[in-house]
């Protein structure tokens, strides 16, 4: 099985030793999107819900340099430093996937890189 290595200048470059996604045998699997904007690799976004919504335009922008779209997304992993915040995330979330959604998990943590309150990942196949 080979390895093609995706990488766009639509999302945030890595901030470490990673790619922002790879695919194999009709997978791809993106890195954990946070809200950086990619010109400039700052944090953009005060609340949880806004910056909800840029790593999810972050990853969705990974998925389509791979070729795919968020059609062909079977799960989304949402990383998010406080709960409360579950309802504001998921009215962003729900904009995002039309239709049958994919599975999901959203996972309270204590820390995120760069100090955001949201982090995403997602693995698609097509």
């Amino acid at each position: 099985m080979e390895r093609k290595i995706i990488k766009t200048d639509k999302a945030p470059a890595a901030i470490g030793p990673y790619s922002q996604a790879n695919a194999a045998g009709g997978f791809l699997f993106t890195a954990g999107q946070i809200p950086l904007d990619p010109a400039t690799m700052e944090v953009v976004g005060e609340t949880a819900a806004e910056q909800a919504r840029l790593a999810l335009t972050n990853a969705r922008n990974v998925v389509e340099a791979g070729g795919l779209t968020l059609e062909n997304v079977l799960k989304v992993t949402v990383f998010i430093r406080d709960m409360g915040e579950f309802g504001a995330i998921n009215e962003v979330y729900q904009t995002f996937f039309s239709g049958e959604p994919p599975a999901r998990s959203v996972v309270e943590v204590s820390g995120l890189p760069k100090d955001v309150l949201v982090e995403v990942e997602m693995i698609a196949y097509g």
